[in-house]
């Protein structure tokens, strides 16, 4: 899984690696961190370097710490996933204009045709749900057993909050209209005019959440009953006699 990343970044076994095996994810770890993510000054690097070590682990929870991975070391393979695309950003930002002038992909004589990128999504797939669980950390989403789930969670909160319409919606000033508060009867004094003055104000906001609330019950009456008003009769159900 990890094969097109290590080839990319010219690791030197890229299809013999295997992240099961202790010895090469930390060898690989190190190279990481020594050839492409170089975060660490060199003479900071001698915990993670110390490969057989037994405080290993501990060296490379604080290192993915410091990079603000969204994984820790449990999550070998997303971790090392996260790893990989950081290593390939750098890699891109150093040789900006060697990757720029790379000719494109040769395309099929149905390139004319949209496809669906989901179509061949493999939702088991560690890439998968690495991305899944990074997107969901960034947006402080839930995390559930079913990345299926937490991707549909992810795309309702992107259409809900984050697209153009939701930020320019968010960004328009609602003005209020004035309300004189002396003309409004709280029903009770504090003893504070300071007090009442708040209650009022407190009043008058519940009041406009409650009609904001009548209307979002009434469309949805109209919603129902536009549904239940022309029902579609299946012929195929009904039948004549026992």
């Amino acid at each position: 899984m990890f094969r097109r990343k290590l080839t990319a970044l010219d690791y030197h076994d890229p299809s013999g690696f295997d992240s099961s095996d202790e010895t090469q994810y930390r060898n690989c770890v190190v190279w990481l961190e020594d050839q492409k993510i170089r975060h660490y000054k060199i003479e900071d690097r001698g915990n993670l370097r110390n490969i057989p070590s037994s405080d290993w682990p501990k060296a490379y929870q604080k290192y993915l710490q410091d990079l603000n991975c969204p994984f820790g070391v449990q999550e070998r393979k997303e971790a090392l996933d996260w790893l990989l695309g950081l290593a390939v950003r750098y890699e891109y930002g150093d040789n900006v204009e060697k990757y720029k002038n790379c000719p494109p992909l040769a395309t099929s004589g149905n390139s004319d045709k949209a496809v669906d990128p989901l179509v061949n999504l493999d939702s088991n797939s560690p890439d998968f749900k690495a991305g899944v669980a990074a997107l969901a950390n960034i947006l402080k989403i839930q995390r559930h057993d079913d990345y299926l789930v937490m991707l549909k969670a992810i795309r309702i909160l992107i259409q809900e909050r984050l697209s153009p319409e939701a930020i320019t919606k968010a960004s328009q000033n609602r003005e209020g209209i004035p309300v004189a508060l002396d003309k409004h009867i709280l029903g009770f004094d504090t003893g504070d005019a300071t007090l009442n003055e708040a209650a009022q104000i407190l009043r008058l906001l519940h009041i406009e959440e409650l009609r904001e609330l009548q209307t979002k019950i009434n469309e949805a009456i109209v919603a129902v009953q536009a549904i239940i008003a022309d029902p579609k009769t299946d012929h195929r159900l009904g039948k004549v006699g026992r």
